[in-house]
């Protein structure tokens, strides 16, 4: 049988990168969002027969924007549409410390076996990888067709391997930057924090795109996570330590946050529709409603106890307005204190950051995000480009306009940086270092896919989705916004340029 081998040096010790792998949140951080999605978690960490179900896209752009095609025809139709392959597989051969094994149940390959070895290096650790496979039908093909069989998807498990090297560097970094490494927490049992730890967190739109990253970072901290989910306490969507909640109706019990130290707020109902009375309402109103309940609650907690709660919240460039009224401000860079804008968008970020008021003026810790155009084939803006640019029909949805982008990895991070940040409170750009002109942006993606860019999007392809109004808040805004303030608050970048964003996003 086939033998694919891989090795990932970690200038990390073995047992905090084994740690690392061993906790909950570690499989989503791992696979790539280029290659499907986690459909369901280890069932028991790295022990012996815990299970875990990934969706694997095909390989390639084509498989990725397959997957892409395939999420949004069901959210177009609200049907179960699949563009992935399942792929079951069980743990075996736990060693605490040392290294684990997954065998495949049942998925494409005919056979599968991936083991892992952890092993001191020096300065740091390696992480030794062999996998021995078989793929259907390939047996059965001339010598030579086997060969390139195997050649291209060795190439692929390459391209799997490299981000999953990068992305174990990376969080193991910014753990590591938070004192958050098992090594630290051991280090000096007599160090006095300058603030009280947070070791709990409740994390609202826990399933929706950032907020599977948020916990899954969170869980790679060794900080306990609790999932708010919508329904009554005894919902069937609520597992053990969930916290349920009914922002609509207004309950959310008190004593379910009494033992938490922060909540990160990202829910909110998808603003990315045709903007119509009825969905603009419910956009403005889920924010409005989520967050006052979440605020009222933890000021009430807070004025009873003085635990000194943190609250993370999100909101959105979308504040600053699509295109500031006053042309004066058109081609300035936007920060924390640049005024609000007065579209629809804006009045709704105002809004939405304005109920965050009882819980600081209660004495809660409060931060704000304001988040830009988040890049992750997983879905958003890149997931709907990726079809058009795969088949080289790509090019750009305007000329000028300024694009403030932010990876996924990097908004998640930026989240959990501020709720551990004793010093972070009030607005915060979450968008990259370096914005890009439509055009760039454009440019660069292309660049990234190899493919070409020379068709511009036609004006009345964004506004047959998102309407006239949609379209220019969304699709033809220009905003060139820094991220001086989230640097100053020590936020380290992983991905300073959108080139880099996009090749670590894409496995390009």
């Amino acid at each position: 049988m086939p033998i694919f081998e891989y090795e990932t040096h970690l200038p990390f010790s073995r047992e905090d990168v084994f740690d690392w792998y061993a906790r909950p949140g570690a499989l989503v951080r791992l696979h790539p969002p280029f290659a499907g999605r986690v459909i369901e978690e280890p069932s028991n960490g790295l022990q012996d027969g815990s299970e875990s179900v990934l969706g694997i896209n095909m390989p390639s752009f084509f498989g990725t924007t397959l997957s892409s095609l395939a999420d949004m025809a069901g959210s177009a139709s609200s049907l179960p549409v699949r563009g992935y392959t399942k792929w079951r597989s069980r743990h075996t051969n736990f060693q605490p410390g040392h290294g684990f094994s997954d065998e495949m149940i049942s998925g494409p390959a005919k056979s599968w076996r991936h083991d892992r070895s952890f092993e001191d290096d020096g300065a740091g650790m390696v992480l030794r990888e062999k996998v021995t496979y078989e793929l259907p039908l390939v047996d059965k093909l001339p010598a030579a067709a086997q060969k390139l069989i195997a050649k291209q998807f060795e190439a692929e498990l390459n391209r799997i391997f490299a981000f999953r090297g990068r992305q174990s560097s990376d969080d193991l970094a910014f753990h590591q930057s938070h004192g958050r490494l098992a090594s630290q927490l051991n280090q000096d049992p007599h160090h006095v924090p300058e603030a009280a730890p947070i070791k709990v967190v409740a994390v609202s739109g826990a399933t929706g795109l950032i907020g599977r990253q948020v916990c899954a970072l969170l869980g790679g901290a060794g900080i306990e996570v609790r999932r708010m989910v919508r329904g009554s306490g005894d919902s069937a969507s609520a597992k053990a330590g969930d916290i349920t909640w009914d922002p609509e109706a207004g309950t959310l019990d008190a004593e379910s946050l009494r033992d938490v130290d922060a909540v990160i707020h990202l829910a909110g109902h998808p603003l990315a529709a045709r903007f119509t009375e009825e969905h603009k309402k419910k956009v403005l109103d889920s924010r409005v409603e989520g967050t006052s309940l979440i605020a009222t609650t933890l000021a009430h907690l807070e004025e009873s106890d003085k635990r000194g709660r943190v609250l993370i919240s999100s909101s959105a460039i979308g504040y600053y307005g699509a295109t500031p009224e006053d042309r004066s401000l058109r081609s300035a860079i936007l920060t924390e204190d640049s005024p609000a804008g007065t579209d629809y968008l804006a009045e709704v970020c105002k809004q939405w950051e304005e109920s965050t008021k009882p819980a600081k003026q209660a004495g809660v810790r409060v931060g704000i995000v304001r988040t830009g155009i988040v890049q992750t084939p997983a879905g958003g803006a890149l997931s709907q480009l990726l079809p058009l640019y795969t088949v080289g029909a790509g090019g750009p949805l305007g000329d000028k306009e300024w694009q403030s982008w932010i990876s996924i990895d990097d908004i998640a991070s930026l989240f959990v940086h501020l709720a551990l940040n004793p010093h972070a409170e009030g607005p915060v750009n979450g968008v990259g270092p370096e914005p890009v002109t439509a055009k760039q942006y454009s440019k660069t993606l292309a660049a990234v896919m190899r493919r070409p860019s020379a068709i511009p999007v036609p004006a009345f392809g964004p506004k047959l989705v998102l309407g006239e109004q949609g379209a220019k808040e969304i699709v033809g805004a220009d905003q060139q916004v820094t991220s001086v303030k989230a640097q100053s608050l020590g936020y380290a970048f992983r991905h300073h340029t959108l080139q880099e964003a996009l090749e670590h996003v894409l496995g390009s």
